[in-house]
């Protein structure tokens, strides 16, 4: 019962004042229309890119696409594209204030939002009041992306160039010194192939020759030291050549240009603006002044009941 009483009462108190809740509601969806127009507030266009991760390899336990993220959002990169863009001008911060970073990062990751999809790809938004810019920038940071990945590639598979060419120098180094042994034994002994030379020696040695007796007490002497010199040649190229593909498979990496990232959705110039959506402002003008009416009626109606009637 006293549930329809209220009910009656807000109808009631409706009906008595409604051409002051209807002129009101109507002046203030009008004044948000007019405050919600580009006089005012500036719009904004919205460009999306989203792209998975290519060509990486997670570090620890992240994914790639956490992986992408942490460097797309890198300080670098958001140095770069405020750079280029110069966002200082477009977002109107003033560089030599004492606290400028810190608002320019402020308004640049609430312009700029990049997160996760539930498809783990990467979304890029960009909002500016050029859609063109806007476009721009979301372009510009994948590629800015693919310029940090490809440079901490490069660094590390530098290194791995390096290393690989000290080692060949110093195989090259080895290989060269037995080469120096053997050929020494030869010079001064007589032994330049061990395995063809021993034939000829024994023949000779059988047939008396005085010469072949000679190099016979050389090969028992110098022999094996022939032979373990033939052998870490063979060995130490061997090894040589494996290490020599190792290099040039590195090398390519480090010379190659790749991309880090497939695009899946390119992103375009609006041709609508994302900001402000006027409708809502001015439902929520509309509905907030009727709200705001109503209490302020209610006040008026009942202010009996709230002041102590005076004797």
């Amino acid at each position: 019962m006293d549930n329809n009483y209220n009910n009656l009462s807000l109808v009631q108190l409706i009906y008595k004042w409604k051409w002051h809740i209807i002129i009101i509601t109507v002046v203030a969806a009008i004044c948000g229309a007019i405050f919600s127009s580009a006089t005012f507030i500036t719009p904004l266009y919205k460009s999306e890119a989203i792209a998975y991760p290519a060509n990486i390899s997670p570090y620890s336990d992240e994914s790639e696409t956490e992986q992408m993220l942490q460097i797309i959002n890198s300080q670098s990169i958001a140095d770069s594209i405020i750079e280029k863009y110069d966002l200082w001008t477009d977002y109107k911060i003033d560089r030599n204030y004492q606290f400028a970073k810190t608002y320019m990062m402020l308004e640049y990751h609430d312009k700029i939002k990049i997160s996760k999809t539930p498809y783990e790809a990467v979304s890029i938004v960009v909002n500016d009041k050029d859609p063109q810019v806007a476009c721009n920038i979301a372009k510009d940071i994948l590629y800015f992306y693919d310029q940090k990945v490809g440079k901490l590639h490069r660094d590390k598979a530098g290194e791995v160039v390096n290393m690989y060419a000290q080692q060949l120098e110093l195989k090259q180094q080895d290989i060269e010194n037995l080469k120096q042994q053997l050929a020494d034994l030869g010079t001064n002994y007589g032994m330049a192939n061990y395995a063809g030379q021993s034939r000829e020696i024994t023949r000779g040695y059988l047939n008396g020759s005085s010469k072949a007796t000679e190099l016979m007490r050389n090969l028992e002497q110098y022999g094996p030291e022939a032979i373990d010199l033939e052998n870490k040649i063979i060995a130490e190229a061997t090894t040589f050549v494996n290490v020599k593909l190792d290099y040039e498979q590195s090398l390519r990496f480090y010379n190659s240009d790749l991309t880090y990232s497939n695009i899946v959705t390119e992103p375009y110039p609006a041709d609508k603006k994302s900001y402000p959506v006027r409708w809502v402002v001015v439902a929520l003008c509309g509905l907030g002044a009727f709200l705001l009416t109503l209490l302020v009626l209610f006040v008026i109606e009942n202010r009996k009941k709230f002041v102590p009637a005076q004797s």
